[in-house]
């Protein structure tokens, strides 16, 4: 009975094409890397290659470091309000802060006028609807926080 002819066939090294690429990638990509070089040579210039590399040798350290600075009382409280803050900046419309602006800009500019509004001016400003709308909303927020403060 005939035996079967066995077929190695040697097993490509994968990392002979990545070889490969990497010889031609300079020829392929040269001004892209000369940016690179001149980035890295930024970076070391200005001492962040060495920060990164005593922080990646001491991660531990730097690690407890931050975790005990975030455990501190203090900062917990003002990561909450941080996150309050931006919870009412959503409530607000996008027009509505920019109206804001708009406001703050013509305040300036009346209050750099060299004559100030006259009182009865001034008081026909206070008592416009819009004026009123936003004095209810002042107060009620002034409210709200006055019986928290009672608490």
């Amino acid at each position: 009975m005939a035996q079967p002819i066995l077929l190695e066939l040697p097993r490509p090294d994968p990392r002979e094409a990545l070889y490969e690429r990497l010889q031609s990638a300079p020829h392929e990509h040269a001004e892209a890397l000369l940016n690179v070089y001149e980035i890295l040579q930024g970076l070391q210039d200005r001492g962040v290659l060495q920060l990164a590399k005593g922080a990646l040798g001491s991660s531990e350290q730097v690690l407890q470091i931050l975790v005990n600075v975030a455990n501190r009382p203090e900062m917990i409280r003002g990561i909450r309000n941080a996150m309050i803050l931006i919870k009412v900046a959503d409530l607000f419309p996008p027009e509505l802060l920019e109206s804001v602006e708009e406001g703050v800009k013509k305040g300036l500019v009346e209050s750099q006028k060299p004559k100030p509004f006259g009182l009865w001016q001034l008081a026909k400003k206070l008592l416009s609807e819009e004026t009123r709308r936003v004095l209810i909303l002042t107060a009620t927020i002034l409210q709200s926080m006055g019986m928290r403060l009672s608490k």
